[in-house]
């Protein structure tokens, strides 16, 4: 069983958990999420299987998509529902304008500074430890892109509103920004990621779904194969003898393929290596120029 599975993760449970769920439900040893939802975010959670696993750093997920709602008047030290409340303020000057003013304010490229509840690191220290601890440590701030932002709905304090932004936004962080530039503060009380990369909600499934599916042995057809998930890679079907070869771990001749994108790839450029319209390999080019494949090309990953 390999490929990915996209798990409606549900509200109260980790990340990990949901993975621990899916090996459990299939009797999986191997399977590994992309990308961390907080435990009250609810959504999107690409879940690989197998031999899919080896296909998560290749992935291209720099887009996210969100929808979210945010309480004005409550600030939180972790920027959403479940941290300690700092500060609260009135809201009762807050606008529809001065809202759509705001938001249109957070759009393009913008810096953010990354939240001090957060899995990233300082001297080998995640930071969400050091902040439980009392201490605040300087962040730099990070380059992200607003794509589009919009509200959704008001029903004062709450706004409810859509984003779709660059890996690596802080969504509850976008919350508390906006909250800070409105004057009343505000914090993320429920966010729901619709989409990351090219795997989307329409295509999800719950864990009780996947246990039922799984009774019924019908889950293969939610499956999606590996070669699937590499839409932004060009590929180079193998011949017989070159997926032999592949299979011992060596890059094939040129009587090894039996298409081939010759002219069109940089030095650089990472392609699947297909056999059989299934993912045999992944490779990288490290010269564009070589006229022997052998030393055009070098293997990252093969698949069983």
């Amino acid at each position: 069983m390999n490929g990915f599975l996209v798990i409606d993760k549900h509200e109260g449970v980790t990340s990990h958990g949901i993975v621990h769920s899916v090996r459990k439900i299939l009797n999986l040893k191997k399977a590994g999420h992309t990308g961390t939802l907080d435990p009250f975010a609810t959504g999107v959670l690409p879940v690989a299987l197998g031999e899919g696993t080896k296909v998560i750093p290749f992935l291209d997920e720099s887009v996210k998509e969100y929808q979210a709602v945010m309480r004005l008047g409550v600030s939180t030290d972790t920027q959403d529902c479940t941290g300690r409340v700092l500060r609260e303020s009135a809201f009762n000057l807050v606008s529809e304008a001065m809202l759509q003013k705001t938001f249109s304010s957070f759009s393009g490229e913008i810096e953010q500074v990354p939240p001090m509840f957060s899995a990233l690191k300082r001297s080998g220290v995640p930071l969400y430890k050091l902040a439980r601890q009392g201490e605040i440590v300087q962040r730099e701030p990070r380059k992200i892109t607003i794509f589009s932002l919009s509200i959704d709905k008001i029903n004062l304090p709450l706004i409810y509103f859509s984003v779709r932004c660059s890996r690596g936004t802080y969504v509850r962080t976008l919350a508390n920004d906006l909250g800070e530039q409105l004057g009343c503060g505000a914090h993320l009380s429920a966010l729901r990621r619709t989409a990351s990369g090219m795997f989307s909600l329409n295509e999800s499934i719950t864990l009780e779904q996947l246990a039922f599916l799984k009774a019924e042995g019908s889950i293969t057809e939610y499956i999606i194969p590996p070669l699937r998930c590499l839409p932004h890679f060009k590929q180079i079907t193998l011949s017989d003898k070159g997926a032999h070869r592949i299979r011992c771990g060596a890059v094939p001749g040129s009587d090894g393929f039996i298409t081939c994108h010759q002219g069109d790839l940089r030095t650089g450029d990472k392609v699947s290596l297909i056999h059989g319209n299934n993912l045999a390999a992944i490779a990288e080019i490290i010269d564009s120029d070589e006229t022997d494949e052998r030393e055009k090309m070098r293997l990252l990953r093969v698949f069983n």
